[in-house]
């Protein structure tokens, strides 16, 4: 059973190196219908995150900004997972990443690739590293005015 659990632990790290250093949907949206910036001031974290909403669908969504890898590596992952989603599955999904990453994985959920981001929680300073992307995009999409702060 450890083994596995190595292989996995293993498995989720590349994942997330992969997506730190080659981020998909990493470029402003010049028209962009939404817009939200992020900061997590622990350890430099800051990005802003573009939103192409239309008829309550987020047609595309992108990110740029510096931060360290498993922040990086979770804007990447959250653009993928939103991306033709409606704004209210996209919700569901900030809050139920928000349960995964602060307390336990939710019942009946499937993340996906998300799924990676869930031994962040057993290190609570990171924590706000994986969560600064999700507030960001929240604040995008409920047309909030104040810069997502993870702190």
């Amino acid at each position: 059973m450890t083994e596995q659990y190595g292989d996995l632990r293993e498995l989720y790290q590349e994942v997330i190196f992969d997506h730190n250093r080659h981020p998909r949907n990493f470029h402003a949206i010049p028209d962009a219908s939404h817009t939200a910036d992020g900061h997590n001031p622990l350890c430099g974290d800051q990005l802003t995150i573009y939103a192409q909403l239309k008829n309550g669908i987020i047609e595309d969504v992108s990110f740029v900004g510096h931060g360290c890898a498993i922040s990086k590596a979770s804007a990447s992952l959250m653009t993928e997972a939103v991306k033709g989603k409606t704004v209210a599955e996209a919700e569901a999904l900030f809050h139920d990443m928000h349960i995964m990453l602060t307390e336990a994985r939710p019942e009946g959920r499937d993340f996906g690739k998300l799924e990676v981001l869930s031994g962040v929680r057993e290190f609570p300073a990171r924590v706000k590293c994986a969560t600064l992307a999700w507030h960001t995009l929240h604040n995008a999409i409920t047309e909030a005015r104040d810069t997502a702060r993870t702190e």
